[in-house]
């Protein structure tokens, strides 16, 4: 536990300019950002007497080792580089308002020649149009269902809409007038797509026009005397009217806003979003947070809305979406400190002004409540649903401090896994665990150099040595300079003091690969280190971490058999009770590297075999070989392909097609 005292800055250094701020442990890791209005006034109340901070801030600035600062000219600034700082650093003490679930979106793909409807979760892109997000994905699905008889748009696959373009046929959809059928030629390109711009406009929340439209038509089929079509008219418009009255009107002035609530306690927030768009509710969101020092409601606001803001901004600007990333309004429970700069930087966002208040009467302070009910319900639930998490992960954690005999808990813990079928595709894992939970992004596969020679116990001391090397090599380019990093603040000329980190000439940041910008996985070591295997694999891993100076990390090994924890060096292994929380995690973690590694070793076999299959065929090199299995996935789906799925990878003829179908069929392995 480090004295904040001994990388308190200087007195009277820290400038009382506004600016953005953060806390690095030893290891140069970040593990805070802030923004402050007067960086002197913030700063110093972090070094105030420690017994009186927040027990979540008084963590904070004892994991810290150093302090450093961006001077900036404006709060907007300010508000600008703290999101990219918290987006690119991930601080392990900020909130971060990550949804607990990925949110599925309907998806449209414009930029095909026949557009599709279909559920998607992922990354935005061009081109696609996006409506959502919803709460579950049948929603998506009975929504498309109820709108296809108006408007019978493409559902399928590209394979499915090729398949029966070939057989001349429409699917089961088709032949029930859920789908035009544009792929036997019931409607060319341009009368599909607007069947598809009709639908994007009545989810865009154009209902009125489109109904009114269909019932104008009605009326002229009626007149005509075809009452067929305008009976078929007539069961189109009630459906979308069906639709409509699914979507209550809560707002009936037609306003897009988003209404944002929380509820709170000493530990955690939850917060939720109801999105409106033409007065009606059109998506909702939520998370629960751990909430940051002693922040209060106002300053939850402010920090939510520069999080969720900036990252639809960001979503907007990788697809083709019709919808602003920012509504009109904006409506909170509380007004944030900084809220002239927040409502001036989403209006930059938008493109138009924004405003931003507090819901005081009406339909408005009444929806407010609603969502306020929702946030409070959310934080009920996931209390009942965590407390057993949250307090087996902290019994874990401290039971295998005490049985180790480590000096602090063990937050960070990796693990690693060799693979491999009798000597072959050699692979090995190496998973993270952090604060008790797998932190996938920096999970790493390693193919085995030296492959079977030595066995498991050569395999684990080269990805140890491997892994810690790096860690090394990552530690030396981004070592930090105490000596600079307390005390910043501006000359009297007004260029930057030593410590100080000039905008217009930062230089490489903590933490931070300068050749692509993003954050080094392996500068900081793991508290433990946990090997598959029993005592010859700990001390393999042991010997290799003393050849490398690296004393800090604890090493463990989890054999299989009778589940006996390892120590290096001791002759006996210590044996954990079967219902320990200790040895619960220490499983999860092992099977989980088990998992991970089993996974890379069958996709490198199927690599390999691939390969081993098609050598010989004439005009497919490696590079065509590579091609192929990227693109089908597997021997099997190659084998079950027809040649002219085969011909639609780059570079691949229909000769070439028939070589290779007759090469798998032949004689090749699966």
């Amino acid at each position: 536990m480090a004295d904040p005292q001994t990388y308190r800055p200087a007195p009277g250094t820290i400038p009382e300019a506004p600016g953005v701020y953060r806390f690095s442990d030893e290891n140069g890791r970040v593990i805070y950002v802030g923004k402050a209005k007067s960086l002197r006034s913030r700063l110093n109340s972090y070094f105030a007497d420690i017994a009186g901070l927040h027990p979540r801030t008084r963590r904070m600035v004892t994991s810290a080792a150093a302090v450093q600062w961006t001077v900036v000219h404006t709060e907007v600034e300010a508000l600008q580089l703290e999101y990219n700082w918290i987006k690119e650093y991930d601080p392990r003490f900020n909130v971060r308002y990550r949804d607990d679930k990925t949110y599925p979106v309907l998806a449209v793909t414009l930029n095909e020649e026949y557009p599709q409807l279909r559920v998607y979760r992922g990354p935005r892109r061009k081109g696609v149009r996006y409506f959502g997000p919803y709460a579950h994905a049948w929603a998506i699905r009975e929504t498309v269902k109820l709108l296809t008889r108006v408007f019978p748009a493409r559902q399928c696959s590209g394979g499915v809409f090729k398949r029966h373009g070939q057989i001349g046929r429409p699917c089961m959809l088709g032949y029930i007038d859920k789908c035009a059928a544009p792929c036997v030629g019931r409607v060319d390109a341009d009368e599909h797509r607007q069947i598809v711009n009709d639908f994007c406009d009545f989810l865009a929340g154009h209902t009125d026009q489109l109904i009114g439209r269909i019932e104008k038509d009605m009326q002229v089929a009626a007149a005509d005397m075809d009452f067929e079509k305008a009976a078929r008219l007539r069961d189109d418009a009630g459906a979308l009217k069906r639709v409509v009255e699914k979507q209550a009107v809560v707002l009936g002035d037609g306003t897009d806003a988003d209404v944002v609530a929380f509820a709170t306690d000493e530990l955690e927030a939850a917060v939720q979003v109801f999105h409106v768009r033409g007065g009606r509710v059109r998506g909702q969101r939520g998370w629960v947070v751990e909430t940051e020092a002693d922040s209060d409601v106002a300053d939850l606001v402010g920090q939510f809305l520069s999080q969720f803001y900036g990252e639809q901004a960001a979503l907007a600007g990788s697809a083709d979406d019709a919808v602003q990333p920012v509504p009109r309004e904006v409506l909170v429970p509380a007004m944030p400190p900084d809220s002239a700069a927040i409502s001036q930087w989403l209006s930059e966002l938008r493109g138009s002004r924004v405003s931003l208040r507090v819901a005081q009467r009406g339909d408005k302070r009444t929806l407010a409540e609603t969502v306020e009910r929702n946030a409070a319900e959310e934080l009920t639930r996931h209390k009942l649903r965590r407390a057993g998490d949250l307090t087996a992960r902290s019994a874990a954690l401290e039971e295998l401090q005490e049985q180790l005999g480590l000096d602090t808990a063990p937050l960070r813990i990796e693990c690693t896994d060799v693979s491999h079928v009798q000597g072959s595709d050699v692979v090995a894992s190496l998973v993270v665990f952090e604060d008790g939970l797998a932190k996938k992004a920096d999970y790493r596969r390693y193919s085995i150099r030296g492959g079977a020679e030595g066995g498991d116990v050569a395999a684990i001391a080269e990805v140890v040595r491997r892994r810690f090397s790096r860690y090394l090599k990552e530690t030396a380019e981004d070592a930090p300079d105490h000596t600079d990093t307390a005390c910043a603040g501006e000359t009297s000329d007004g260029a930057p003091a030593s410590g100080e980190i000039d905008p217009a000439d930062d230089g490489p940041l903590p933490g931070i690969d300068p050749t692509t910008g993003r954050p080094r996985k392996f500068a900081y070591p793991p508290n433990l280190l946990v090997v598959d295997g029993g005592a010859p694999q700990v001390a393999a891993a042991a010997e290799v971490l003393g050849e490398l100076g690296v004393t800090d990390v604890a090493v463990v090994g989890l054999a299989k058999r009778l589940e006996e924890v390892w120590l290096p060096g001791e002759e006996d292994p210590a044996i954990l009770p079967r219902q320990s929380e200790a040895l619960y995690l220490l499983q999860r973690i092992r099977d989980e590297a088990h998992r991970f590694a089993i996974t890379y070793h069958r996709q490198k076999r199927s690599t390999r075999m691939t390969a081993s299959a098609l050598d010989g065929v004439p005009g497919l090199g490696e590079a065509r070989r590579t091609a192929l299995l990227k693109h089908f996935g597997s021997v099997k789906k190659l084998r079950a392909a027809s040649v002219e799925a085969i011909t639609e990878v780059p570079g691949v003829g229909r000769r070439t097609a028939e070589a290779v179908l007759a090469a798998l069929n032949d004689g090749g392995s699966t």
